[in-house]
C-alpha cells in the first residue's frame, strides 16, 4: 500500500427519528437557528461545537454536514435533537445514524498529465472545457475521485474512511502501473 496522507474534508451523515417534527413548535429550542418556508421546507441549525449545520425537516428527518470526523457528525446531530426534545418529549431517545458520504482529499505529491490519464485510465470523464478535473469513478471501493493536474486529489461518495483512503491509494496505485505518476 502507498502511504498517500488523506484528510476528511466534510461527513454528510442523516438520521431518521421516525416522527414528524413541527418545525416551527421546535424551532425556538434552537439557537441561532434559520427558518424560511418559502426558501428552504426545513430548519438551518449552525452549531459551533462541532461546527457543522443540522439541516432538520418536517419528516422527521435531520441531514448533519461540515463535520470533519464521524465522531463529530453523530454528536452534532445529538445536541440538536437533544435541543429539540426539550420542547417536543415524544422525540424517540433511539434513531439510527447513517454515513451518506465522506469527502476527502490527498496531494499523490507528483504532477498529472491528466490528457494522458483519460485516455489510458478506464472510468474517467475530462473535459477541460468545463472543469479542470478529470472524474475517474471506482467501482470497489465505490467512491469518486477527482484528480487534478497538481496532483491533488479530491474523493467523494465514501461512506468510510477506509473506502476514502483505499480508493486514494488504489488510484495511485493503477497511476504508477500505467506508468501516469
Amino acid at each position: 500500500m502507498t502511504d498517500v496522507e488523506i484528510k476528511i474534508e466534510n461527513i454528510v451523515a442523516s438520521a431518521t427519528l421516525g416522527k414528524s417534527i413541527d418545525l416551527p413548535t421546535v424551532a425556538p429550542a434552537l439557537e441561532g437557528v434559520e427558518y424560511n418556508q418559502e426558501n428552504f421546507p426545513g430548519l438551518v441549525y449552525k452549531l459551533k461545537e462541532p461546527k457543522t449545520a443540522a439541516l432538520i425537516f418536517g419528516s422527521g428527518k435531520l441531514v448533519c454536514t461540515g463535520a470533519k470526523s464521524v465522531k463529530d457528525s453523530k454528536k452534532a446531530i445529538h445536541i440538536a435533537v437533544d435541543k429539540m426534545r426539550t420542547l417536543d418529549v415524544d422525540i424517540p431517545q433511539e434513531f439510527e445514524i447513517k454515513v451518506q458520504n465522506i469527502v476527502a482529499s490527498a496531494n499523490l505529491g507528483k504532477t498529472l498529465n491528466l490528457e494522458a490519464v483519460a485516455l489510458d485510465l478506464e472510468n474517467t470523464e475530462y473535459e477541460p472545457e468545463q472543469f479542470p478535473g478529470l472524474v475517474y469513478r471506482l467501482q470497489d471501493p465505490k467512491v469518486v475521485l477527482l484528480l487534478f493536474g497538481s496532483g491533488k486529489v479530491v474523493c467523494t461518495g465514501a461512506k468510510t474512511f477506509d473506502d476514502a483512503q483505499l480508493g486514494v491509494e488504489k488510484t495511485k496505485e493503477r497511476l504508477a502501473e500505467l506508468d501516469l505518476i
